[in-house]
């Protein structure tokens, strides 16, 4: 089987983070394939590598044989963080880690033992698909399923620069608060276009997060009156296709090269935090959920500069999933 073929539908019962059906080369798309063509290329570019993508098994299996294809080994800027080994984890720790080859591969995997859900992280810098799971030593099935999150933001959503995929903050508020987290992370992009916005109006969602900004200052340099207004414009899209979703939407972390830094358009990354988060105080509702970034990681949380390192991962899970995961319940009838 081909990566051109697409998934198995017989295994999507037990993949999660996934929201879109497959197409040519890309098997586990985080963007809508269908309406690729609007997207900046740089968002379709990112939404191509199967970020926060799983397996989620129950069952009293010991072990499951997973069959696999790899496509890539070229891992870009993120090395070998990007992902390349197949993890096990179970009540929030760790149980097996087995390297991924390129092409056609098997791996055993050991699920552990424990009351919880086995979650297995694929290499996704290799950008696999899973053609096969045969549990071993007894039975496998798809884990229950979980109140649907679907998590919008940039590099720092998608994992950069955590050690592994199942160290990134969205991976790691998922097992902790019992969400089925929809990575929708997009390194170098997640710029608030309104096209995203339009893809997650359309989307089935319990919940529903926006952390974004730096690539406003940086890559795609915008004014406080574009960043108000498409700030703006994508939370009315987004509330119109989520009439009642509790939403949070957090402004850009500390970033120190920007913040008194003003760009092209001579805004600093502090004016466009203030001008987000004015955006969203004046469209936001009771089920709307405001965050500052500024104060969430300190400096030394940074490992580049710009992209938190596992500590700084395992802080904004704390601090950004749990107020998803309140979000959540207070909006739970």
């Amino acid at each position: 089987m081909s990566v051109d073929s697409g998934r198995p539908a017989d295994l999507d019962p037990f993949v999660r983070g996934v929201a879109w059906p497959a197409v040519a080369g890309v098997a586990y798309p985080r963007a809508d394939p269908v309406d690729a063509r609007r997207l900046p290329a740089d968002t379709w570019s990112a939404a191509q590598l199967p970020a926060g993508v799983r397996l989620e098994l129950a069952g009293d299996a010991r072990h499951v044989r997973v069959d696999y294809v790899t496509t890539t080994n070229d891992l870009g800027r993120r090395g070998q963080a990007a992902g390349t080994t197949f993890e096990v984890w179970r009540d929030g720790h760790r149980v097996d880690e087995v390297a991924a080859d390129l092409g056609a591969g098997t791996v055993r995997l050991r699920l552990g033992q424990g009351a919880g859900r086995a979650i297995v992280y694929l290499p996704e810098g290799m950008k696999p698909l899973v053609t096969k799971l045969v549990g071993e030593d007894g039975i496998v099935e798809p884990a229950p399923s979980q109140p649907r999150w679907i998590a919008y933001g940039d590099s720092i959503a998608e994992g950069w620069i955590a050690s592994s995929p199942a160290a990134a903050w969205v991976a790691t508020a998922g097992r902790r608060y019992g969400l089925d987290a929809v990575n929708l992370g997009y390194a170098g992009a997640a710029r608030g276009e309104i096209v995203s916005a339009e893809q997650i109006a359309a989307l089935e969602a319990d919940v529903i997060s926006l952390t974004y900004g730096t690539n406003c200052w940086s890559m795609i340099p915008n004014s406080t009156e574009m960043m108000r207004a498409t700030t703006e414009a994508f939370l009315r899209i987004v509330r119109a296709g989520h009439p009642g979703t509790p939403l949070v939407v957090a402004s850009p972390l500390i970033r120190p090269d920007a913040e008194e830094r003003p760009n092209n358009l001579g805004a600093t990354l502090d004016d466009l935090r203030r001008a987000m988060e004015e955006a969203v105080l004046a469209v936001g509702d009771d089920r709307t959920t405001l965050i500052g970034g500024r104060d969430v990681l300190s400096s030394e949380l940074l490992g580049d500069g710009v992209h938190p390192g596992d500590a700084g991962h395992g802080r904004l899970a704390e601090v950004f999933g749990a107020a998803v995961r309140s979000a959540y319940d207070a909006g739970d009838p």
